[in-house]
């Protein structure tokens, strides 16, 4: 059985190719704004803004909360294929750089940001993952200059408080609507939390981080809450994923289940993880998606004020790209937003979501623990639920 990252490593270098922005080593234009942070040879990263060569507001080019229901797959992909990855290899606790203050300036901004690059040689490449956004081709920086940053205010005042942990500033960040693309940047620049403890996180484990803090805050407070008593299933569909998210009438549990069906060919692969009450210690094997879906399901049921456990499954068929974790935290968020189908019992809520995929029911539970839990607990739930 393959694993999943041999599986998206296998689907992102059999893609078409795609266009990307052709620019010179010498590049004139506003950043969304945006920066980007590898996980490359850490603790010396490879650090730098991203920058398209186009004027004025770019802001939708690195917003994934706009791009759900607003945009198709092939805009938001032209959009990052559009940005151009500057790189400049810094240690992650040189904050005192005027490099690495520049990229600061360019993550709390509340606005796009013009900007003067000039790489080493022209740009080149362009990078697809399951764990963050596309990007086009890029380029050791030689020059960066930036002119007309204006700093977001919340940012800007975690920024100035030292004292704040990096935890507690994300959370009240989220608190406060600021956008989670937004805090992740930020956080990512290493300007939150205590002074002493400040430094550059990849831009990959900066978004996981920023997922667990809020999602394990959510949680503290879902789980005093009383349990729902039904049982429920919220769906969305985009970007050639469909998701469903079973609630159940338990205390929190939760599992992570996702198909990738026919997107190469023919193939068929499921993916699970799952937690209990207790929680999870350990990094899950599914990656940053377990976390962004789980944020999401907890920070609705958080503010409805109800305890329920969570079965999520999430199939990508045909057409499917792998675009970054947004994908799932957007599409759950939207899938928890819509009203919700109430069921009288879990073999119910089974069958109906038989009929809602193109893979078999079957497949998902062969994977899913919790799932077969609760077919197991349930009677009603025979088998012929999981026949497609």
């Amino acid at each position: 059985m393959i694993n999943k990252g041999a599986y998206l490593k296998q689907l992102t270098t059999t893609m078409a190719p795609f266009p990307v922005a052709s620019v010179g080593s010498e590049l004139s234009g506003s950043s969304p704004p945006s920066v980007f942070i590898g996980t490359w040879n850490y603790p010396d990263v490879f650090a730098g803004p991203m920058v398209t060569p186009v004027h004025g507001d770019t802001a939708v080019m690195d917003l994934p909360e706009a791009w759900i229901g607003n945009r198709t797959q092939e805009e938001i992909i032209g959009y990052r294929l559009n940005l151009i990855r500057g790189t400049r290899r810094v240690h992650v606790s040189d904050l005192g750089s005027r490099y690495v203050g520049q990229l600061q300036e360019v993550a709390l901004s509340g606005a796009s940001v013009e900007s003067e690059t000039n790489f080493s040689h022209v740009p080149q490449g362009l990078s697809f993952s399951e764990e963050h956004t596309p990007h086009g081709p890029s380029a050791p920086v030689e020059r960066f200059e930036i002119t007309g940053s204006s700093w977001q205010r919340d940012l800007e005042k975690v920024y100035y408080d030292t004292d704040l942990s990096a935890r507690d500033a994300v959370i009240g960040l989220s608190a406060g609507n600021v956008p989670f693309s937004s805090i992740q940047k930020a956080f990512s620049t290493g300007t939150m939390g205590r002074e002493r403890n400040r430094k550059l996180v990849p831009t990959r484990w900066s978004i996981t981080a920023c997922d667990m803090a809020i999602g394990d805050f959510f949680l503290d407070r879902v789980k005093r809450c009383a349990t729902l008593d039904t049982v429920r299933v919220h769906e969305f569909s985009s970007l050639n994923n469909h998701y469903a998210v079973l609630l159940l009438p338990t205390p929190w549990q939760y599992e992570w289940t996702e198909a990738f069906h026919h997107v190469l060919g023919n193939e068929e692969y499921v993916f699970s993880d799952f937690e209990r009450h207790t929680g999870k210690k350990e990094y899950s094997p599914v990656g940053g998606c377990y976390y962004s879906c789980k944020m999401a399901v907890l920070e609705a049921l958080a503010k409805e004020q109800r305890q329920a456990g969570a079965i999520v499954l999430r199939e990508a068929v045909e057409g499917y790209i792998p675009m970054g974790v947004f994908n799932v935290r957007e599409n759950v968020r939207h899938a928890m937003q819509q009203k919700g189908l109430e069921f009288e019992d879990t073999g119910s809520a089974l069958r109906y979501l038989a009929g809602r995929f193109t893979l078999p029911l079957r497949r998902f539970m062969d994977e899913g623990t919790l799932l077969q839990e609760s077919v197991r607990g349930n009677r009603q739930a025979t088998l012929s639920a999981f026949c497609g």
